[in-house]
């Protein structure tokens, strides 16, 4: 059998995209088999993928009738600033993958579209590099804390306005979809960010009866004294990413972080993980209606990111949409997916009566049946 033909990136929006999520169908005539195999599997027998897209299922959205929306718009604050819509751009690692400017151009169309980007640790290029007027930064943890403190230095000194912490992946269990495409990431596409850190795992458990997950691998796992630790070593907001359980959340909110995504690192850290989605209610209610929530996770319209906002986030990030779109048409393609994405939120507002997002709650939503296959 030979080879799928990949066409590269185009300079155009192709005539086929009507909607966003149209993006996600066309990738994968865009990039490499293994490529797109890593991008959309995530961990295990990708359950906790599947579970991000069919968890909006559940909602339908009750259009309201004779309800002025003429001075309607999309700004909301939040960590102290103001953005024109609630569409965040996830962090994502290795953009390359999707096209040879990686980064670059991911960030060229936040800036384009007034998006906020937070840029991965993981990226295919410097931090200093994707510059946008917008920009948080995702931090991982370095085994050594100077590595951190060096990384978190350049984060500040290039402009980056908040911390998103991540703590939910210590441990990733493989990737079936992209061990049975023989994925290999591609000699040009390496974290540069993290070039001369020491990133050597401190596993430990070779003892006798030691675990290498116990006593190996969650020994550099993040602790609550790390938490602590970056908070007090920077002046930006630190957001803290992989919330799954409402009593995290408000451990965290106790903590003094600046607010939570509530995730499950797109399928890709616990496969069986639930849907953020489906948790994003209880979490809301625990921490209260004034803390922030950012979520993530499955969205690919705007009706989606209408539910999350319903539901009791106050910001949604897109993750492999955006990666989608890039390797489609670069920076052009994820400016578009985002203006789209932007126009149907404003549709799904318009329609349910809701002129500001502060008027999107639950009672715009209606829960029926998930589907019989989902």
């Amino acid at each position: 059998m030979s080879a799928p033909t990949i066409s590269p990136p185009l300079n155009s929006i192709p005539a086929e995209i009507r909607n966003a999520q149209d993006y996600a169908a066309l990738a994968p005539h865009f990039m490499p088999p293994s490529h797109h195999a890593y991008i959309a599997g995530g961990s295990g027998y990708g359950q906790s993928v599947a579970a991000n897209v069919t968890a909006f299922e559940q909602w339908a959205i009750y259009p309201r009738l004779l309800r002025d929306v003429s001075q309607g718009h999309t700004r909301i604050t939040l960590a102290g600033e103001t953005h024109a819509h609630p569409l965040f751009l996830a962090p994502l690692a290795f953009h390359k993958l999707a096209h040879p400017n990686g980064e670059i151009d991911t960030a060229r169309a936040a800036d384009a579209t007034d998006t906020c980007m937070i840029a991965s640790t993981q990226s295919s290029c410097l931090l200093e590099e994707t510059v946008a007027a917008k920009r948080w930064f995702q931090l991982y943890l370095l085994p050594r804390r100077e590595d951190t403190l060096h990384l978190l230095r350049r984060a500040e000194a290039a402009g980056y306005r908040a911390i998103v912490l991540t703590v939910d992946a210590p441990i990733q269990v493989a990737n079936r979809r992209a061990l049975a495409a023989q994925f290999q990431l591609p000699a040009d596409c390496v974290n540069l960010n993290l070039r001369g850190y020491d990133t050597t795992p401190r596993f430990a458990g070779n003892g006798p009866g030691e675990s290498r997950f116990f006593q190996g691998a969650m020994r550099g796992a993040p602790s609550w004294d790390d938490i602590h630790w970056v908070m007090s070593q920077t002046t930006l907001p630190v957001w803290v990413k992989g919330v799954l359980h409402p009593d995290d959340a408000v451990a965290l909110r106790d903590a003094g972080v600046a607010g939570v995504a509530v995730s499950n690192h797109g399928g890709r850290s616990l496969d069986g993980a639930p849907s953020g989605l489906d948790v994003l209610p209880a979490i809301r209610a625990a921490i209260g209606p004034d803390f922030p929530i950012m979520y993530d996770g499955g969205v690919l319209s705007g009706s989606d990111a209408f539910k999350a906002l319903a539901l009791g986030a106050n910001a949604v990030a897109i993750g492999r949409l955006q990666v989608y779109a890039l390797s489609v048409a670069g920076a052009l393609g994820v400016a578009h997916m985002l203006k789209l994405l932007r126009e149907e939120l404003e549709i799904c507002m318009a329609m349910a009566g809701c002129a500001t997002i502060a008027d999107i709650n639950s009672g715009a939503l209606l829960r029926q049946a998930r589907r019989a296959n989902a």
